[in-house]
């Protein structure tokens, strides 16, 4: 990211200017409400001292208490480092003098939760509708629950089998397949996604959030079938940026809490998360005896070593050791 050609309003206060530049290079709500969070957190430890007057000695205080203190993981403390950089580099304009050499937070070493495909079965047998459709897509096509309720209708391709992951983590596209079994269903998920956005349309709205670039070049493209959300709200509502009254994704706390009471229903006792099904995706295709290029492919991971854990579970789960105890007659 380059620093912005226009200096953040001195005349705002300093949480405000973070937001106009966060919006100026185009990140996403979200990560943009995390960093002012993490700027906030930073002020308020070192008894709200403005941090034109702090620089990397305070920084590096801030990052250990989180790793000593909040025991917080090398992910989060990273995410915390990114927001500092930002305020400083491209928001105060300061350069940060030195290495930053903050004691970190140790990596998790966690393998992750997998379900057998038993397992997967009894917990989407015990969902019904949106919530079992979505459960299905995050399990046979390897999604985040965000990317897969953030498809587009341009991004399924049906003639061509695949699926489009468009700005996924760390703002790469990338395809993954596309589970036949699911082609009727998400054929009626459109034809109800459709009768929405007609409806919609014949209100006076129909518009859906658009990326900055492309809504400055083709205003009138938001309101196109094939930019609506396969899964769309039940109801409108209003943008926080811009304002304007229109129809958001299908809310990602729904699906969790669905996913968790249909675990519970299913007498299963791990911890299930949405997240699960990405992991048990990536799992049964190894097992099922796919080279681990392919499946990084299909997860968009950056390293083969983060594709390389799931082989470790499937290792595990794979054991041929016997128990001592089991050789004892007792």
């Amino acid at each position: 990211m380059q620093t912005s050609p226009i200096p953040a309003s001195p005349s705002k206060k300093l949480l405000e200017q973070v937001r106009d530049v966060m919006q100026f290079h185009h990140y996403s709500i979200r990560t943009e409400q995390t960093y002012i969070e993490w700027i906030r957190r930073y002020i308020l430890f070192h008894k709200k001292r403005h941090p034109k007057e702090m620089g990397v000695p305070e920084i590096e205080a801030f990052l250990t208490y989180l790793a000593v203190e909040k025991h917080v993981t090398a992910s989060t403390q990273n995410q915390a480092l990114s927001a500092l950089i930002l305020l400083y580099r491209h928001v105060l304009h300061c350069d940060l003098q030195g290495r930053i050499c903050a004691l970190r937070a140790k990596k998790s070493t966690n393998l992750p939760t997998v379900m057998t495909k038993e397992e997967v079965f009894r917990v989407i047998e015990n969902l019904s509708g949106i919530h079992q459709l979505i459960a299905k897509l995050l399990y046979g096509s390897g999604l985040r629950i965000m990317e897969c309720l953030r498809l587009r209708v341009k991004d399924v391709d049906f003639e061509m089998r695949h699926i489009m992951i468009r700005g996924g983590k760390g703002q790469k596209d990338r395809i993954t397949v596309f589970p036949e079994t699911l082609r009727e269903s998400l054929h009626q998920q459109l034809r109800y996604a459709k009768a929405l956005h007609e409806n919609d349309l014949e209100n006076g709205y129909g518009t859906v959030y658009f990326p900055f670039v492309l809504a400055e070049k083709s205003p009138q493209v938001n309101k196109e079938w094939g930019w609506q959300y396969v899964f769309p709200a039940e109801k409108l509502s209003r943008d926080p940026r811009s304002g304007i009254l229109q129809r958001h994704h299908f809310g990602e706390r729904s699906v969790q809490k669905a996913i968790k009471k249909a675990a519970r229903a299913a007498g299963i006792v791990k911890p299930i998360s949405c997240h699960t099904f990405r992991h048990s995706f990536a799992t049964h295709l190894l097992e099922n005896g796919y080279d681990i290029r392919t499946v990084q492919e299909l997860l968009g991971h950056d390293d083969v070593r983060t594709t390389m854990r799931y082989t470790h579970v499937l290792n595990r789960s794979r054991l041929a050791v016997m128990s001592p105890l089991d050789g004892m007659k007792l």
